[in-house]
């Protein structure tokens, strides 16, 4: 397919061709066109929209040529879908190969072609209406010369014996004739002139277009599964049916579409993967915490069962030391002081005791959660996979690992309310 410029150039250097053989003839033909200013101005501007139209039609080509080589090249093509090949375009929606049967392509490109007819519609129109205007002007012309003999006629007389004042009175009335054919020669010789530009510049614009519907044909041809009437074409194969052609590529239509769905089911499946997988990071670092505030737990208990028995020491001292007699107001303010101070240790250690236990169940809590999102996750039906194959990764519900109550990290014993005797 060769590109659009050739004929831009072509048809910019008729132009210019012939813009300068209307300057080299100018005093002529300003001559010319004062015969019937008004009828030549109409012709040569029709003449000059007709050139408008022509470079348009030739132009509106670019866009979907350069989305057709982009297409065809594999580079991404423009976001905007072309005039011409909206078909094909939507044919295509997104895939690089598509098996069009016979049938389909001469739909597309009988399609494509009506709409390049009709881009041409005008512009050849404007050729006719150059020409219908010539010839309007010649027979007005023609007309006006009729009349006017007929009246230089009519007003002759040969009375007079001197033939000068009659040749002088023929001379005035032939005036009127002679503009008339003025009008009828000008209007024709403008109106041929720019037929005959108008017709190249359509001419130029039409091989652009064809050269464009080529390639067009050229690449569809190589995207069209060609077969017989009643089979293949290949020599010893059996006939086929026409409806069993029409549903083997129906069938072929459909495994397409599969693949491409399995495509994208597949990108899902990778993505669900990485959730999980960050999900189940997130499983080991709060196990990890766990086990970490279990083993303070595990010693905070120890170290409260330690002091269990220095409590119940000093609380058997302060008893003794009360029991004999009354102390005295120092011994008792002091005795007083260390019970204060053994009260307050034993309530910031249940305070202690009873902040761990919390923390404790917030944790199971937070863990049961993300195992309730990961189960969610894993029974959610992914594209093109159903209920029952998705049931294999529910823990306890397939052959995938379960957690047992034995795999769950113990907590280990709590810390026991503490001892008040004292």
């Amino acid at each position: 397919m060769r590109p659009l410029r050739v004929f831009l150039i072509r048809m910019g250097v008729f132009l210019v061709a012939v813009g300068a053989l209307g300057g080299a003839l100018a005093p002529m033909m300003a001559g010319f066109f004062m015969a019937n200013p008004a009828l030549n101005g109409v012709i040569l501007g029709v003449g000059l929209v007709g050139v408008l139209l022509s470079f348009r039609n030739a132009l509106s080509l670019r866009p979907d040529m350069r989305w057709l080589e982009d297409f065809t090249t594999g580079d991404a093509p423009p976001s905007q879908a072309p005039r011409l090949l909206a078909p094909v375009a939507q044919a295509f929606s997104g895939r690089r190969s598509v098996g069009f049967s016979a049938i389909s392509t001469r739909t597309l490109l009988d399609g494509i072609s009506s709409r390049l007819d009709e881009n041409r519609e005008t512009a050849r129109y404007f050729v006719g209406l150059t020409i219908f205007l010539g010839l309007l002007g010649t027979f007005w012309g023609l007309l006006s010369t009729v009349s006017a003999i007929a009246q230089v006629i009519g007003d002759l007389t040969l009375t007079s014996d001197d033939l000068s004042v009659v040749f002088a009175d023929l001379q005035s009335g032939l005036e009127a004739p002679l503009s008339g054919m003025g009008t009828a020669f000008s209007s024709s010789l403008f109106g041929l002139s720019c037929s005959l530009v108008l017709g190249f510049l359509d001419l130029q614009a039409g091989q652009a277009q064809n050269n464009f519907y080529n390639g067009l044909e050229d690449w569809l041809s190589r995207q069209t599964r060609f077969s017989a009437p009643g089979g293949s074409l290949e020599e010893g194969s059996p006939s086929l049916p026409a409806y069993t052609q029409a549903l083997l590529e129906k069938t072929a239509d459909s495994l397409d579409e599969l693949s491409h769905t399995l495509a994208r089911s597949e990108e899902t499946t990778i993505s669900t993967n990485t959730q999980i997988r960050t999900l189940s990071e997130t499983m080991v670092i709060l196990t990890d915490q766990m086990r970490t505030e279990q083993a303070v737990l595990l010693k905070l208990a120890q170290t409260q069962a330690d002091l269990r028995p220095l409590l119940k020491q000093l609380s058997a001292l302060l008893d003794h030391m009360a029991a004999p007699q009354a102390p005295a107001a120092g011994s008792l303010g002091a005795g007083d002081q260390v019970a204060t101070h053994i009260r307050n240790m034993d309530s910031a250690l249940s305070y202690i005791a009873n902040q761990a236990a919390s923390g404790r169940e917030a944790i199971i809590k937070e863990m049961r959660s993300e195992i309730r999102m990961l189960a969610r996750t894993l029974t959610s039906p992914m594209p093109g996979q159903s209920q029952g194959q998705t049931q294999g990764l529910i823990p306890g519900q397939g052959p995938g690992p379960t957690l047992s109550a034995a795999q769950t990290p113990d907590p280990g014993p709590g810390p026991s309310a503490p001892d008040h005797s004292g």
